[in-house]
């Protein structure tokens, strides 16, 4: 098998079984079994369990990155393209949804992971940021940053509610925050 495929595979797995039992109870022995490789290809290709946990969640950030804009380009006016990006942000947080609630959730997040997470919101509040700007251009960049960093926070925790009420749908949690959000970004145009 191809290193890229190998690799597309092993972080699937290890996506899988750090959602199932945590990061802190998951053993390399253990994803290199259900991968169908040795420990030792595992370690030569994340260098550690910590490595393959960055990997994993520097995936999830592209993909992230990568829907979200996509969804966003797709609306025809400011309110549309917020919404399109706030559904395909849940549409991915349920896709990923056991995995997402482990890396929001587990205390003993390593420095380098807690980087990661951060580094993925950092992505999202310059994509929010930028899409902003088009609707509000006469804000200071400082202010956009600081309702995306508003806007990345609550739907972290709209994200959490979510997944403790399953009769929620992803499309009643983007229209949730459309509800909140567009009100007082349409206010800011004034």
């Amino acid at each position: 098998m191809p290193r890229a495929e190998r690799e597309r595979q092993t972080l699937d797995v290890a996506e899988e079984v750090f959602a199932e039992q945590g990061y802190a109870a998951v053993s390399m022995e253990e994803i290199a079994a259900r991968v169908g490789v040795s420990k030792p290809m595992l370690y030569d290709y994340f260098g550690s369990k910590e490595g393959l946990l960055l990997a994993t969640i520097a995936r999830a950030r592209g993909e992230l990155r990568e829907v979200t804009e996509r969804a966003a380009a797709e609306g025809g006016s400011a309110e549309d393209m917020l919404y399109r990006g706030y559904l395909a942000y849940f549409q991915f947080i349920e896709a990923h949804r056991r995995a997402w609630l482990v890396l929001l959730q587990e205390p003993l997040l390593l420095g380098g992971a807690a980087e990661e997470i951060e580094a993925t919101r950092r992505q999202q509040t310059d994509l929010i940021a930028a899409q902003m700007a088009s609707l509000v251009p006469d804000r200071p960049r400082r202010d956009l940053e600081a309702y995306a960093e508003i806007i990345v926070g609550a739907s972290e925790r709209l994200a959490l509610w979510r997944m403790r009420n399953p009769g929620v749908t992803v499309e009643d949690t983007a229209r949730q925050m459309m509800d909140i959000t567009w009100n007082g970004l349409s206010s800011l145009r004034a």
